[in-house]
């Protein structure tokens, strides 16, 4: 074991030189050009707009970093940051060079996929929304654009405009199938959020027969769908819920980090009954931030939250032997989560302490404490009560080793 460990510290350091090589490079590009007398041929622009692409590129993958790795990486010199990554990549962007694309598809799939993660409470950056505008009027038949275009759409409420745009994404080429697997993926959470269980299930049954991203998690996304599909229609389809949930463990790789989470759930709903229908589904929601795409539409939050106390009443009714604090603590939770979006603190943060308050009585879900912390940091901080919304971010620190860490 420890050879294997030694191993993997070489192969990361090795890494880590070569990344540092290539952002060392760009830097010292960087310090030539000022050496440049500035003149406009196409040579020159290809050149800086390369240069803004590669360091804004850089600076904004090395302020994503987790913090360990971080530590290691400042052992190095590299450090990076966001504000300037993201400036320097909308010049990029701006300009007229051979990387502006590279650099307009970056910022696209920062603020779709990896803000949506991390942001606090636009979901959206209207200069980069406005040169998108740009892109697409001039590209208009550009299939990876239609996809971003689906994917803000989505992140402003307007779901009928995104499975629009996803509609054309998958008509305008047959050639790139991953495309149409990216568009099956958003269709699939476009009907989860809408509620549409047998569309849901439509589009995470063709990921699985379809997709290699992640077997696992498209076993275990047909597996939550299932469970709130009538029998005759699971009766139809010819699958097994519980077979399907057990199934996720053999297909989990270590290339996906959120596999080992979803392969420990499908354990646990596979050989266990009692449990809230929704429960699964909901608890998949939050991990890829639903309640955050949804947050534009308070009307789809409330539907939610009616699923969400429809679950405490029957939980409180029956609670499991085992799982019955934890399984509560995850629908309080979720119910805070819900409230804060509608604009409801006090009620949220009221839920929000339920599960701080039961931390000693979990027996499995621990992570739910650390991100409850995280949730009522943000709470207060849209309160502007930033002194309490440090001293909850800063409770998260405390916990070691609780599942999605690394994402905390």
């Amino acid at each position: 074991m420890a050879a294997k460990d030694d191993e993997s510290m070489l192969a990361f350091l090795k890494r880590e030189i070569s990344v540092g090589l290539s952002y060392q490079i760009y830097k010292d590009c960087q310090q030539v050009l000022t050496q440049i007398p500035d003149n406009q041929s196409k040579a020159h622009k290809h050149l800086v707009g390369g240069i803004k692409f590669g360091l804004g590129a850089f600076n904004l993958m090395l302020s994503l970093m987790p913090p360990r790795i971080l530590k290691l990486l400042n052992i190095f010199g590299y450090s990076g940051d966001r504000e300037v990554g993201l400036a320097l990549l909308h010049e990029s962007a701006s300009e007229t060079h051979i990387n502006n694309i590279l650099s307009l598809l970056t910022l696209l799939f920062y603020y779709n996929y990896i803000y949506v993660a991390f942001g606090v409470e636009k979901v959206y950056n209207s200069a980069t929304e406005d040169l998108f505008l740009v892109y697409l009027k001039k590209f208009p038949n550009c299939v990876i654009f239609k996809f971003f275009h689906a994917c803000s759409s989505m992140l402003k409420g307007d779901f009928e405009n995104a499975q629009l745009k996803l509609q054309e994404c998958i008509f305008t080429q047959n050639e790139w199938k991953q495309v149409h697997h990216l568009c099956y993926w958003e269709f699939m959470w476009c009907h989860i959020l809408l509620q549409d269980w047998r569309q849901a299930y439509h589009y995470a049954n063709l990921l699985s027969q379809h997709s290699r991203w992640s077997k696992a998690i498209y076993m275990y996304s047909k597996a939550i769908i299932l469970a709130l599909l009538p029998s005759d229609f699971v009766k139809s389809a010819s699958e097994n819920m519980n077979c399907l949930f057990l199934k996720v463990e053999s297909l989990k790789s270590s290339s996906v980090p959120i596999e080992k989470f979803v392969a420990e759930k499908g354990q646990r709903y596979g050989t266990t009954i009692g449990w809230f229908t929704a429960q699964p589904l909901l608890e998949f929601i939050y991990a890829w931030s639903g309640f955050r795409v949804m947050s534009k539409k308070n009307e789809l939050i409330s539907s939610w939250l009616s699923i969400i106390d429809k679950g405490e009443d029957l939980l409180q009714e029956n609670p499991h032997k085992e799982y019955g604090t934890d399984d509560i603590s995850l629908l309080n939770l979720l119910k805070g989560l819900c409230l804060k979006h509608l604009g409801k603190y006090s009620k949220a943060k009221y839920y929000f302490n339920r599960v701080i308050q039961k931390e000693k009585l979990l027996k499995y879900d621990h992570y739910l404490v650390p991100y409850t912390y995280y949730e009522l940091g943000i709470l207060h901080y849209l309160k502007g009560d930033y002194a309490r919304a440090t001293k909850n971010l800063d409770n998260v620190r405390n916990y070691k080793d609780y599942s999605k860490e690394a994402r905390l």
